[in-house]
């Protein structure tokens, strides 16, 4: 074998073993945004055992006694199915009670879901709960946010 031959022969291996490398890295590396799932610039994320959710308040600063919004994006993993039904509530846990609204929300496609109608209507922590239903269970997550 020429040293030309050899030298083709140890390039083709070489590249071979970075392409299966670069593959594998993509494959497990990837977000699951990059899996079919949106990106939602700027949200906070929350997880259950089978799905990733985040969220984003629309103003950004919620404020006491103001209507806000959010927006959501609810990625199943490791191939799971979509989510049949997203809810989110307020809850104030120091006070034993929730909120006086209760959100309607609605699908946005593309695993995309927005929430109108909520109010924290006083100061302190309140816990958003996301639940998300399918295949007739329900995956529930909890973030705290703190109002002044």
């Amino acid at each position: 074998m020429g040293l030309v031959s050899k030298f083709v022969a140890l390039w083709f291996i070489k590249f071979s073993s970075v392409c299966i490398c670069v593959h594998l890295w993509l494959f497990f590396a990837i977000p699951a945004a990059a899996q079919g799932c949106a990106e939602l610039a700027g949200a906070r994320k929350v997880e259950s055992e089978r799905y990733v959710l985040s969220y984003r308040t629309k103003p950004e600063k919620v404020a006491v006694s103001q209507h806000f919004a959010v927006e959501m994006v609810v990625c199943p993993k490791g191939g799971l199915p979509a989510p049949e039904n997203v809810r989110v509530d307020g809850f104030m846990p120091e006070h034993n009670h929730g909120m006086n609204y209760k959100a309607v929300v609605k699908p946005a496609g593309d695993g995309r879901y927005d929430a109108a109608g909520l109010m924290f209507h006083m100061p302190g922590r309140w816990d958003f709960i996301f639940e998300v239903r399918a295949d007739g269970k329900t995956d529930r997550m909890t973030a705290t946010v703190m109002l002044q």
